[in-house]
């Protein structure tokens, strides 16, 4: 939304994909995938089944290691930096409450709920696109889609099942929905 422009919620509404009523901050492993603007393929390339990652998938990765060092409410499962998504498992493992001391006056809001996956991965994409751009030198450029998919892991065999996916996805790559199809000119 441009500076200045007051939100309206009859005009500036957006379809949440998330699950309704569910608290994003509570206990709990979540599956996380990111896609890259347009999906172009910035991190590096897959050869023989193996990410190989350029600068950019280093930092990719870095931000993501750090990620949980400075968040001592999570822990970091699986993960995978692919050419033009990033998947992940988060656990939330200390999930605190937050007591808005604002007074009695509504607030419209203002970004994710703390220590929840929406501020984790606000945080991530932010830290990444800094230092790609940085990197790049190109000041204000795009990097991530503006949102994410997220899954609620709810026990052990979906766990399981969801690490197989992440660690197998360079070897699927050819066959990934996010493969990016070549068009054909004829």
């Amino acid at each position: 939304m441009e500076r200045g422009v007051k939100y309206n919620s009859e005009i500036h509404h957006r379809r949440s994909i998330r699950l309704k009523g569910y608290d994003y901050s509570r206990a709990g492993a979540y599956f996380i995938t990111i896609c890259t603007q347009n999906r172009e393929c910035l991190s590096g390339d897959i050869l023989d089944g193996v990410m190989r990652l350029n600068d950019a998938g280093e930092i990719v990765a870095d931000e993501w290691l750090k990620t949980a060092a400075i968040r001592h409410e999570i822990e970091l499962d699986v993960w995978v930096v692919m050419p033009n998504h990033f998947h992940g498992v988060v656990v939330i493992v200390n999930s605190g409450t937050t007591v808005d001391c604002r007074g009695d006056r509504p607030v419209a809001p203002t970004g994710p709920q703390p220590r929840s996956v929406g501020a984790v991965m606000a945080g991530f994409k932010s830290a990444v696109t800094k230092r790609i751009n940085e990197y790049h030198q190109t000041p204000g450029a795009k990097l991530w889609q503006r949102n994410y998919y997220e899954h609620i892991i709810r026990d052990e065999m979906e766990l399981k099942n969801i690490r197989g996916y992440i660690q197998n996805n360079p070897l699927l790559w050819e066959t990934d929905s996010l493969f990016p199809k070549i068009e054909s000119t004829e």
